[in-house]
């Protein structure tokens, strides 16, 4: 019985540990910049997106966030919500190549976008609402490359972007753009904000839309089962061992 006990502690612990790891992994997979929702029909016109900055600092609170748009497919009619105890700056870009639309053409559209002023603490998040007039509709994605900078000093670039299917340590926003009507039949922007107040906990952020972090769970709970498993078959050979010993 003494051996029964101690194979199980040992295959317990292990199976803790392994399963702890894991859902550690999933929780830092999902602490990162987002743009919600994270698709649009190409050319959505009359949209909002919702940038969510997490907080994923002990000791510092986020002061600062840049967000870059891009030029070459450029989003236009970009209008900025205020939010409370921040401040909005826009900078605008004159377009290498004009876009033509059915008010005129287009020569300058926004680049970057500066959120600061106010703060972040840590195991907070917050939402940052940019209205749009159009999407591009020659492109199959957008990518929000995105500085975070915290009260100690510290930058945080959110500007990689996905390589041979690996995910990147610090991956930049990226907006899936698709096929014109695949939504609604229109191309018209339906989806709605992420959420109609711009700060909560960190632990909603982990969730919201992670595949990543999923599929860690799942693994998480697999290894579970596997070490249970495992115990299992060690406790029946040990006392198969026995009985032959006998």
């Amino acid at each position: 019985m003494s051996r029964t006990r101690t194979i199980l502690r040992r295959a317990g612990a292990v199976t803790a540990l392994t399963a702890a790891g894991v859902l550690a992994a999933a929780g830092v997979a999902s602490a990162h910049v987002t743009v919600h929702p994270d698709s649009y029909a190409k050319g959505a016109t009359d949209g909002v997106l919702t940038f969510r900055v997490p907080n994923e600092e002990d000791n510092a609170s986020t002061t600062r966030v840049q967000v870059f748009l891009p030029t070459d497919h450029p989003v236009l009619g970009v209008l900025v919500h205020p939010q409370d105890g921040w401040t909005a700056q826009v900078t605008d870009t004159k377009l290498k190549t004009p876009v033509k639309t059915d008010d005129g053409t287009i020569t300058d559209a926004v680049s970057e976008i500066t959120f600061s002023g106010g703060k972040i603490a840590p195991g907070q998040y917050e939402d940052f609402n940019v209205a749009f007039g159009q999407l591009p509709d020659d492109a199959d994605q957008l990518t929000f490359k995105t500085l975070q900078t915290y009260s100690d000093g510290k930058i945080v670039r959110w500007i990689e972007e996905a390589q041979g299917g690996q995910a990147p340590e610090n991956p930049a926003p990226v907006l899936k753009l698709t096929a014109k009507g695949a939504e609604d039949g229109t191309g018209t922007a339906t989806a709605s904000p992420a959420g109609s107040k711009g700060s909560g906990s960190a632990g909603s952020t982990a969730s919201a839309g992670d595949s990543t972090a999923r599929g860690l769970g799942i693994a998480g709970l697999v290894v579970g089962v596997l070490g249970l498993a495992a115990a299992g078959f060690a406790v029946v050979r040990g006392r198969s061992a026995g009985s032959r010993a006998e």
